[in-house]
Order: C-alpha cells, then sequence, then structure tokens
C-alpha cells in the first residue's frame, strides 16, 4: 500500500518551532476556544479520509485526526456535513472551523483560507475493471469517443476530467460512495481520481476493480486541512500536524483506515 507520504516528514521538520498556545485577539482560535467547539467540514463520503460506517458514524483517518485536534486544542470537535459541490461557499459561509477528508490543496481554497502543513502527496491516478486495466494508461488513451468517464461532481476529479478529455464522454455520478460501483457494473469504464483512493477501492472491489498501472500520476498535489484565516490558527494545527507526521500518528491513523 502506498501512502504517498514521501517528502512531508522533510518539508515539516525544517518548520520552526513556535508556541502551541499563541493566539490573536479575536482570532478563529480564541473564539473555538470559547466556545470549546472546533467545528470540522466534511463531506462523509471520501475513503479512507471521511465516510459513514455501517451504523452511519462518520469514520476515517481524517475523522480520527479531527478528533485528536480537538483534543490538542482543548475542546471537541463537531462535525458538520458538507459535499464537495458546496463546500468551499460553506466554509465562506464560515459554517465550520475547518474542512478535512481528503481535500486537494488549489488557489481557491487558499484564496478563502489558510492551509495546514499537508499531510498528503498524491496524483491522480485511473481506476477501471481489472479486465481493461492496460487500456487506460495514459490520457490520450483514455481520451476516446468509446470511453465512458464517471466523475462525481464539483470536486477536483470533475475539473480533472474536464480539462483532460475532449473526446471521452464524461457521466457525472452523484453518490461518491457507490460511484465505483458504476464501473464494476460496466456502466462506466474509467474514473480518474486520487492515487490513494484508487488503491483503496481496488483492494475493496476483490479482484473487480485495479489501479490502473501508469507511468506517472497525472497530476501532483497536495492534501491539508483549510483552516478559517488566522495567524493562531494556522500556527497551532501546523505544529500540532507536523508532530503527528513526525511521531506516526498519522501513519497509523491511515494504515487503519485502509481497510
Amino acid at each position: 500500500m502506498r501512502l504517498f507520504l514521501a517528502g512531508l516528514l522533510v518539508s515539516v521538520a525544517t518548520m520552526a518551532a513556535v508556541p502551541f498556545h499563541a493566539q490573536a485577539a479575536d482570532g478563529a482560535l480564541q473564539t473555538i476556544k470559547q466556545t470549546g467547539v472546533l467545528r470540522v467540514g466534511t463531506t462523509g463520503d471520501y475513503k479512507p479520509f471521511s465516510y459513514k460506517g455501517a451504523d452511519g458514524a462518520l469514520v476515517g483517518a481524517d475523522i480520527e485526526m479531527a478528533k485528536e485536534l480537538a483534543t490538542a486544542l482543548g475542546v471537541k470537535a463537531e462535525f458538520v456535513p458538507t459535499t464537495w459541490k458546496t463546500l468551499l461557499e460553506d466554509f465562506k459561509a464560515e459554517k465550520f472551523d475547518v474542512a478535512l477528508g481528503g481535500i486537494t490543496v488549489n488557489a481557491d481554497r487558499a484564496a478563502a483560507g489558510d492551509f495546514s502543513v499537508p499531510n498528503v502527496s498524491d496524483g491522480k491516478r485511473p481506476i477501471a475493471r481489472c479486465t481493461d486495466k492496460a487500456k487506460f494508461t495514459t490520457v490520450e488513451a483514455i481520451d476516446q469517443p468509446t470511453t465512458r468517464v464517471v466523475v462525481n461532481p464539483g470536486g477536483t476529479n470533475e475539473k480533472f476530467a474536464r480539462q483532460a478529455f475532449t473526446k471521452a464522454p464524461i457521466e457525472v455520478w452523484p453518490d461518491n460512495k457507490t460511484i465505483f460501483g458504476q464501473i464494476a457494473a460496466d456502466k462506466a469504464d474509467v474514473m480518474v481520481t486520487d492515487g490513494i483512493e484508487a488503491d483503496l477501492q481496488a483492494k475493496l472491489s476483490g479482484g473487480v476493480l485495479c489501479a490502473v498501472p501508469v507511468a506517472a500520476p497525472f497530476t501532483h498535489f497536495e492534501n491539508a486541512y483549510l483552516l478559517r484565516k488566522d495567524p493562531a490558527l494556522k500556527q497551532a494545527v501546523d505544529q500540532w500536524m507536523t508532530g503527528a507526521l513526525a511521531n506516526g500518528l498519522w501513519k497509523a491513523k491511515l494504515d487503519g483506515a485502509m481497510q
């Protein structure tokens, strides 16, 4: 199992140590501490980061990390549902203090808030039925009129597909929890998604789906936590995340969720 964490410890190790409890007057961190609640926005549909278990409760690596972060801040975590399509607008409307669950760092999100130290370094890769895995190893091979591409709405997967594929028909499937079943059932041929999700869904499919063996990921990006703009909040979360990467906490949470 590839965890896509190469290079992260090197980059965070260079960060200067800062006081964990530093606060800015009237900032987001101060409000969080005053209310005793860290409001966490998450889609709840993206294994292994944030999803609903059999009993409907939120589980996943980032859900567990959110609880750990809240404890480190001396507050409790309160989870707020959002969707990939509405995440940014919900964040701008201050419905939550932090958004997490496999969130890709990009310019639009960075303009609205602060990103934490990244906890995942990854890239877009295809997933297809194992019988077809040799057919879709490049963008050009996928971008054919006969290839049925499926995407979930509103996130970076759809954005990539719209930019990369001009010939292949693209179907938007509204439910990220069942989208891979469309490929397994031969109702779609391929999806290009985060590499870690492609690996996990292939593992969960029981040999029906395979992460396509590409020469290299089609893109490179990092996942991080999107925070309300406040230097004190970013400082506190960055120091906590740096420690979690260094001491193995994040790896343990991710390994536990990759089942």
